[in-house]
């Protein structure tokens, strides 16, 4: 009986030596979205592994969150419940003024120079809260799912029709027009969620509609509005894509690798899959300007460091982030999601010149950073974004033209950005 006490006792005493183990161990929790069809749990899991082998005093913890505003709406959610806070979220990189106004993320502080160097520099243009626009704010936003807006084009179907790839938006809409079928679109833009992808059209017109300021936005003007006109005129003059509003972000690529579009307009996000569903030969460029050029925007995600942690679990955070920011890692999620690869000195690692000797499109897509104009981003973001969207849907839907539109736009947007002034 007295042996059986003391093995109990033991095993007892066993039990609660692993719950105090297992108590020891910092929890890095990141709150992550799923943006593109690819096994990114998969990849990401095998990397906290990876990460937690070399650090058995850590525990990383993914809780993957649906998208980037479902990410964005749990935190701030969790933040005013005073419930138990990730240590880490992955937002878009626009939602940087939001965030820190909310008090909801803390600055990398620990981001020197060096570290900083090796990013490409398109990625930190929406990374810091820059109120004055001068380049001296602070880094809030760690780059690592970024991507840009493409066209895609079925080159095939291009030579087969005797078109080379549209160098400006008379091409663009001659070479929808002729590729469109009882069966096939010439060209799909969805735009359910429009200020991204009409961002390389404004552009392309001649103006994009930010500028570096915070409080500043150019909707009511001609580039606007000839874009606006001319997204209307490809299904009114040209045939070329279904009328009114594109509610088709999470088909396009599918029908475009099935033939169902010659054309789309789409996040770089998406070039692994469609590269690996596609049975034609798949083109990639930046949006055609209205008389020449080629523009596209930045997009996708930043790493932010949640506000209110303890300091035991910040720093284990910035260690985790060193760890999976650094090239080795970038090169391999760039690969393996499709989102690009944040470090230039990645692209000189032989995991990543193979795979683009391999799939030259991928370098096809990363020359386009070299014009990617900034993405949207301002002071109330979500609501002066919201007054856009209503005014770009209403246009597509008929209920008014590009220039009353986007006047109204530019009125209410002035109004909520006037206090930030």
């Amino acid at each position: 009986m007295k042996q059986r006490i003391l093995l109990v006792t033991v095993f007892l005493l066993l039990l609660s030596l692993g719950a105090v183990q297992a108590q020891d161990k910092t929890v890095v929790q990141i709150f992550f979205p799923i943006a593109v069809d690819s096994p990114i749990t998969e990849v990401l899991n095998g990397y906290a592994e990876a990460y937690m082998a070399e650090h058995p005093d850590v525990e990383i913890q993914w809780s993957f969150e649906g998208g980037y505003t479902d990410v964005k709406n749990r935190l701030l959610t969790v933040q005013e419940a005073g419930g138990d806070l990730p240590a880490l979220a992955i937002m878009l990189a626009t939602d940087i003024y939001d965030l820190v106004n909310a008090g909801a993320v803390q600055a990398w502080d620990g981001a020197d120079e060096a570290y900083l160097a090796d990013f490409t520099p398109t990625w930190l243009e929406n990374s810091y809260y820059d109120s004055d626009g001068d380049g001296t704010g602070e880094l809030y936003g760690l780059p690592f799912q970024r991507s840009t807006v493409l066209l895609y084009y079925n080159a095939d179907l291009l030579s087969e029709a005797g078109l080379e790839a549209p160098a400006n938006w008379a091409d663009l809409a001659a070479a929808a027009q002729a590729l469109t079928t009882d069966e096939r679109e010439g060209i799909l833009i969805p735009n359910s969620w429009p200020y991204w992808v009409f961002q390389p059209f404004a552009a392309g017109g001649g103006e994009n509609i930010v500028s570096d300021s915070d409080t500043e936005v150019f909707f009511d003007t001609q580039a606007s509005i000839d874009a606006l006109q001319y997204w209307i005129d490809l299904y009114q003059t040209y045939g070329a894509t279904p009328d009114g509003v594109q509610d088709n972000w999470g088909d396009a690529p599918g029908a475009f690798t099935d033939g169902a579009a010659a054309m789309i307009v789409h996040s770089s996000g998406s070039l692994r899959n469609i590269l690996n569903n596609a049975g034609f030969t798949v083109g990639v460029m930046g949006v055609p300007g209205k008389d020449g050029g080629s523009y596209s925007v930045t997009g996708g995600g930043n790493m932010y460091l949640v506000e209110g942690i303890d300091d035991a679990t910040a720093a284990a955070a910035w260690d985790f982030v060193q760890w999976l920011t650094a090239p080795e890692q970038t090169v391999d999620w760039s690969i393996q999601s499709g989102y690009y690869n944040t470090r230039d000195s990645g692209f000189e690692l032989p995991a990543w010149t193979e795979y683009a000797a391999e799939r030259p499109q991928v370098d096809e897509a990363r020359a386009m950073l070299d014009s990617a104009v900034r993405e949207f981003s301002v002071q109330s973001l979500a609501d002066v974004r919201n007054v856009l969207h209503t005014q770009i849907l209403a246009v597509l839907n008929g209920e008014t033209d590009p220039a009353t539109g986007m006047a109204t736009a530019q009125t209410e947007a002035d109004a909520i950005l006037e206090i930030f002034r």
